[in-house]
């Protein structure tokens, strides 16, 4: 069984986010990026399931950006991965999750030996749209389950049972590999990479595929348009009320009712 863990590099959760002049993006001078939180538990699935399984023959740990996208793909492979595959040219950059799937799904098909099992992050943190996997799914013909928070893989290999959330239940999804998964917070805990994995990643092998390595349809690039980011409004000041607990009682309820409108 191989396992391919679709990766992606993004802004840090903790880091102050410009947005463009133009509103058109992010300005990532002296911006720190990350591999993505939601990805971290798709690698951490597929290496646990490495680990415990003995028909899983290999982890791969796919990913697609620029050169600096390259150091997200190191931390997958610290954490465990045994290869990487870098999809790095410029005309495959797009903010465009549907073109990145296509991308993506390219790359997958053009590989010598088939996947069993993919995982994807439920969603990235930088668009928010979790497109990406199940899209992944559709342009390569793969059935898909979303938000998985509980997976078992059947003795032989050939059959999974995964289960998920919704409203007031649990839902419980049966069928045969292969299968994409996107993966929620909580199905595992992603490991902190070591020193040792850290300095063995450097020496596992990386595989780069540019743009004449792939058959790639730029009309879906313009098939979505982002048309504005704007940062969120400031906060408004935070007013004080002050005097005897029934004094403050009657002004906040004033307040609340005259310039909130909310009572």
């Amino acid at each position: 069984m191989r396992i391919l863990s679709v990766v992606k590099q993004v802004p840090d959760s903790n880091a102050a986010v410009k947005v463009q002049a133009d509103g058109h993006g992010i300005d990532a001078n002296g911006l720190k990026l990350v591999l993505d939180p939601f990805d971290e538990f798709g690698v951490e699935l597929a290496i646990q399931l490495r680990e415990k399984r003995s028909d899983v023959t290999e982890v791969v740990a796919m990913i697609l950006g620029p050169d600096k996208a390259s150091e997200a793909l190191r931390v997958a492979l610290a954490m465990g991965a045994d290869s990487g595959i870098h999809i790095n040219d410029e005309s495959f950059q797009s903010q465009n999750e549907l073109f990145a799937a296509h991308v993506l799904a390219e790359a997958i098909k053009k590989q010598e030996q088939p996947f069993d099992l993919i995982v994807c992050g439920k969603y990235n943190i930088d668009l928010d749209s979790g497109a990406v996997g199940p899209a992944l799914a559709e342009f390569l013909g793969w059935p898909h389950v979303g938000a998985v928070q509980g997976l078992e893989i059947a003795d032989d290999g050939k059959h999974f049972t995964a289960r998920r959330r919704i409203e007031g239940a649990e839902e419980v999804i049966e069928g045969d590999l292969p299968v994409l998964l996107t993966i929620e917070k909580g199905l595992v805990e992603p490991r902190y990479p070591s020193l040792p994995n850290i300095m063995k990643a450097k020496k596992k092998p990386v595989s780069v595929i540019t743009g004449s390595d792939l058959s790639i349809s730029q009309d879906l690039k313009n098939a979505t348009e982002m048309l504005s980011i704007s940062p969120p409004p400031p906060k408004p000041d935070c007013k004080f009320i002050e005097g005897e607990p029934e004094e403050m009682a009657k002004e906040l309820v004033r307040l609340l009712r005259e310039e909130a409108k909310v009572v």
